[in-house]
């Protein structure tokens, strides 16, 4: 009997319930779709259309992939992040869902008539950056980050939105030297205390770089690191804005309030959580 779009898809989605995958419905769609390329229009309008022997093997083969909880993002190296579609590697945390609220606090500070200064601690992917720059024309910035590997997918991401020229990336840490001061400092820093990681899903623990996720003992080493600078960054007037981890915003908001940086109220997430630490220095 030959295989069709609907009936792999269901036996995808059968593989991947027993594999306990979170999303097994959504995941099997998206690796349908890549591993057959058909697009979800050809899912939906088209479910019994029949598929070729390398086809179904394609696809197989991205779903056992998935079975062993390897990230969708991963295996299709794409993600959808705020209007973006990311180029994604297992060198980069894989953008989440909350981590669009650093990006609403960030166009909430910059208004879109006026030229800006934007520095990202940690891009990863560059998808907070390169995010905020794709909606304000005259803004520009820099992406600092420690690895190598992260940096060269986020400078391919600035170049496939065709907005490398508003944009540069620079190796470096927490401490790196930075002479310029930025009318908006952003960062989605790693914040699992190092003894959870483990902890996690394995599309997290195993399949992330460590090294976007691992903040100290009690997951506030990169905020203290990051807090500390924030006077020396930030223009006069100029504005931060920080992903926290869940709990964390009266920690890091503390730590901002010790170094003279008035707070606005912690935005939440969509689970209610604080996610989004902000304040501006003041004038």
């Amino acid at each position: 009997m030959s295989e069709t779009l609907v009936s792999l898809w269901q036996r995808s989605r059968d593989a991947l319930i027993a594999a306990g995958v979170d999303s097994p419905v959504l995941d099997a769609r998206l690796l349908l779709e890549a591993g057959a390329g058909v697009s979800r229009t050809d899912i939906v309008t088209d479910p019994r259309r029949e598929l070729t022997a390398a086809q179904v093997a394609a696809v197989e083969a991205l779903i056992a992939r998935r079975a062993k909880r390897e990230p969708v993002s991963h295996i299709t190296g794409r993600k959808a992040f705020w209007t973006l579609d990311l180029a994604v590697s297992a060198a980069v945390l894989t953008p989440r869902p909350e981590t669009e609220f650093v990006v609403d606090a960030a166009l909430k500070a910059l208004p879109p008539s006026r030229p800006a200064r934007v520095l990202d601690l940690g891009v990863g992917s560059g998808a907070i950056l390169l995010a905020v720059l794709a909606e304000r024309d005259l803004a520009s910035g820099i992406g600092l980050d420690l690895s190598p590997d992260a940096l060269a997918v986020a400078r391919g991401n600035a170049a496939a939105l065709k907005l490398d020229n508003r944009v540069e990336f620079h190796l470096g840490g927490w401490d790196a030297p930075i002479a310029e001061r930025f009318d908006l400092v952003l960062s989605n820093p790693p914040y699992i205390p190092t003894a959870e990681i483990d902890t996690l899903a394995p599309e997290v623990a195993v399949h992330e770089p460590r090294l976007a996720l691992d903040g100290g003992r009690d997951g506030l080493d990169a905020y203290r690191a990051i807090t500390a600078r924030l006077p020396a960054l930030l223009k006069p007037g100029g504005v931060f804005a920080f992903e926290v981890g869940k709990g964390q915003a009266p920690a890091v908001e503390a730590l901002a309030g010790a170094q003279g940086l008035s707070l606005d109220a912690a935005a939440l997430d969509l689970a209610g959580i604080a996610r989004v630490v902000s304040g501006r220095l003041p004038d």
